[in-house]
């Protein structure tokens, strides 16, 4: 960054993110392990599959407020944050899949990195305590840092900006230590590399995309630097195949430890689960001033459910709900059983407990976006081999004959994409880079280089699903490859910019959209261009974007304080801290932040939030 320094070396430097004490290293006894034993690799392995714990957990908040999805009516904490009416239940959970599931691992791996000169073991485990504070900073802004994984139990929180300075300057730690040759003592980093196979240039390319995303976080601050973040995407991330992926298996095996699906499907592949209207719409282009084409993912992530339409067996592209619009508030949507029209012609999906209110059985238009796991449904009757595409398993109706298959809703759902069991979580893919190096050049004026960057970003990202999808039976709906000629006829439809001067910035972000689905960047993003409201720059960037429509007036006081889309505080800008913080570490808790006890805290902004005029506003404080 221009004129900058990580100014924060010391903190992390000295390392109070240290982990035991000396005399634990004497008389260990290999036949009664303690915290020290597991070598380098299997402690990585663990670390690395519980990163997602955190980040893809906040993701998962977040993608509530940028309406990716929605549900039927349920009372469990996740779904108030659907109609912006949080409660501290909903927000416990990045906070306790950082700190207890992944964090205080780390400090272990270094201590027996550093013992064996497995350099490049340290380098990772720097990347992840980086890139998991910096998570704890998008989500709640003020977060314990300095003082977090060391014997302190009430740690004091550091602010946002010490921390974000602190994981920057973890990041050129851990390119450091991956600059090394190992010691011959080493274990491979390919023994516990579970996410780049030990591709050490890749976990290189890893760092400079993280930096680069980081430093676009800061876009409405003075300290804005668009050239230094070109000159890391220029090291990071250049094609699908250098991208950091973690990859899941279609399987919850009961000899393994713990399940090998990954976390969207373990958490939102039910029944109540549904993509939303403003999120479809950006796929079939038909928001305000859509161009009505039709995405060539859609059918890959938008489920469709089998119905019996007019006598005949089809399948039906799922409608999103409307957020926006009163259906919470006039019982629906819900949730479903099969139920046949009187007229004799039209399945229907109904209401569990078989709800007599005919507005609610035309609900059926809203497909869930259910997956199953395969390594369950072959313990079922016959011979089944996709995913998600056998609706008895709700109806209770087994053992049908060929006839009776015939006259019965067959597929329930064909699944979302990134929703699968096994579907692979792109947590820094080479898609986002271009859409990253897209905004910037944008930025810049440069917009010609823009366009090409916008462009490559599309094609990437529909061949990086392909990846996946080849691995599928080409034969089921839902799952083919997406063909070369749709990717090119859509690069060269009217939903795609196709000048200079034609290219907006709310084509480069609804895009961007689509290739983070369902990731945290996206709330990043919405929060950065202030989500639905107009931008002095750049116009309306998230066009049709509005609160819930079950978003009470006495809610919007309580936790947003005021009813102006241009206002800052008029959308959820974090999570409230979890209840352990403020119940067990008040004191810290209560002088992290002046709203900090207030429900409004929902909507004061995180540090790089605001632009730099704005922080006397809302950073005018010390935390001690």
């Amino acid at each position: 960054m221009k004129n900058l320094r990580y100014y924060l070396l010391a903190l992390l430097s000295v390392f109070t993110l240290g982990a035991c004490d000396d005399y634990l290293d004497i008389n260990n006894n290999p036949d009664s392990p303690d915290a020290t034993v597991p070598p380098c690799s299997l402690r990585l392995r663990g670390i690395l599959a519980n990163f997602g714990s955190c980040y893809e957990f906040g993701g998962f908040r977040g993608m509530f407020y940028t309406q990716n999805l929605a549900k039927t009516a349920g009372s469990a904490s996740s779904d108030y944050l659907i109609k912006w009416d949080p409660t501290n239940a909903s927000s416990s959970y990045p906070n306790q899949g950082w700190f207890v599931y992944c964090a205080n691992n780390i400090p272990y791996l270094i201590d027996k990195a550093e013992e064996t000169g497995a350099y490049h073991y340290i380098g990772a485990g720097k990347v992840i305590l980086a890139w998991g504070f910096m998570t704890m900073v998008d989500v709640y802004g003020e977060v314990p840092f300095t003082e977090a994984l060391s014997s302190i139990t009430n740690p004091k929180f550091d602010s946002g900006k010490d921390v974000y300075y602190g994981c920057m300057n973890l990041l050129d730690e851990a390119l450091a230590e991956f600059e090394k040759t190992q010691e011959p003592t080493a274990e491979l980093l390919s023994a516990g590399d579970i996410w780049n196979d030990g591709n050490v240039q890749t976990w290189i390319k890893l760092i400079h995309g993280l930096k680069a995303r980081w430093m676009l976080k800061l876009s409405k601050k003075d300290i804005f630097d668009p050239e230094g973040i070109l000159t890391e995407l220029e090291q990071a991330p250049q094609s699908n195949a250098e991208s950091t992926i973690m990859r899941y298996e279609n399987s919850n095996d009961p000899n393994t430890s713990g399940n090998l699906y990954g976390s969207l499907f373990g958490n939102f592949t039910n029944t109540s689960s549904r993509l939303t209207k403003w999120y479809i719409s950006l796929m079939d282009n038909t928001f305000t001033g859509g161009s009505g084409v039709e995405d060539p993912r859609i059918d890959l992530m938008v489920p469709s459910g089998e119905f019996c339409i007019d006598g005949k067996i089809q399948m039906r592209r799922a409608v999103g709900i409307d957020i926006a619009s009163d259906i919470y508030l006039q019982g629906g949507p819900v949730t479903f059983d099969i139920y046949e029209h009187p007229d004799g012609k039209h399945n229907y999906w109904r209401a569990v407990g078989n709800t007599t209110d005919p507005n609610r059985w035309g609900d059926s238009i809203y497909v869930p976006i259910y997956s199953d796991c395969l390594s369950w449904i072959l313990g079922m009757e016959g011979d089944l081999t996709d995913d998600r595409y056998v609706a008895y398993h709700y109806n209770g109706m087994k053992g049908l004959t060929d006839q009776e298959k015939a006259q019965t809703i067959q597929v329930i759902s064909t699944g979302v994409f990134q929703m699968r069991a096994d579907a692979p979580s792109y947590y820094l893919a080479y898609p986002e880079m271009c859409f990253i190096k897209a905004e910037v050049l944008y930025r810049l004026g440069r917009k010609d280089e823009a366009l090409r960057a916008y462009k490559d970003g599309i094609r990437a990202h529909m061949e990086l699903m392909n990846e996946k999808l080849a691995t599928y039976d080409q034969s089921i709906f839902g799952k083919q490859v997406i063909p070369e000629e749709a990717i090119s006829d859509f690069l060269n439809s009217a939903a795609v910019a196709q000048t200079a001067g034609e290219l907006k910035m709310s084509h480069i972000m609804q895009q961007k959209f689509l290739a983070c689905s369902f990731l945290l960047e996206n709330w990043n993003d919405m929060r950065r261009f202030n989500y639905g409201a107009t931008d002095p720059e750049f116009g309306v960037v998230y066009p049709d974007f509005k609160r819930p429509g079950n978003y009470d007036a006495e809610s919007a006081m309580n936790f947003l304080g005021n009813d102006d889309p241009q206002n800052l505080r008029y959308w959820p800008r974090r999570l409230e801290q979890p209840s352990y913080e403020s119940q067990y570490n008040t004191t810290h808790w209560l002088a992290s932040n002046p709203e900090a006890s207030e429900l409004t805290i929902v909507s004061y902004p995180v540090w790089w939030d605001c632009t730099t005029a704005e922080e006397g506003i809302y950073f005018n404080y010390t935390i001690e």
